[in-house]
């Protein structure tokens, strides 16, 4: 690997993971592992999943089901915004229009 790579450590249910990213992602992994972290431990302490593989699961499939409401979410909000920009599009071009019907 070159400098353009980091090195990171991170720590996931005490068990700690060498990983390589860009380094201009080096933030983002260590974020995201924290939040990896913060979801292992809260299914372990739950006492309802046993054994790491088991919660790792649970985790990366709660986690999918958050990114795929988020991207929902965002589709919806992005419909919604093109609809009020095309309605706000058609009254300004609206006014524009009986405005240069004035002037003629």
């Amino acid at each position: 690997m070159n400098d353009m790579y980091a090195h990171v450590s991170v720590r996931i249910l005490e068990k700690e993971y060498q990983v390589s990213c860009p380094a201009s992602e080096r933030t983002d992994l260590l974020d995201s592992a924290e939040a990896l972290n913060a979801k292992m431990r809260e299914i372990r302490d739950s006492g309802k999943v046993v054994g790491l593989d088991r919660i790792a699961v649970m985790a990366a499939l709660n986690m999918a089901n958050d990114l795929l409401h988020a991207k929902a979410k965002d589709e919806a909000l992005d419909g919604t915004i093109g609809d009020r920009i095309r309605s706000l599009s058609d009254r300004v071009e609206s006014v524009l229009g009986s405005s240069q019907q004035l002037e003629l």
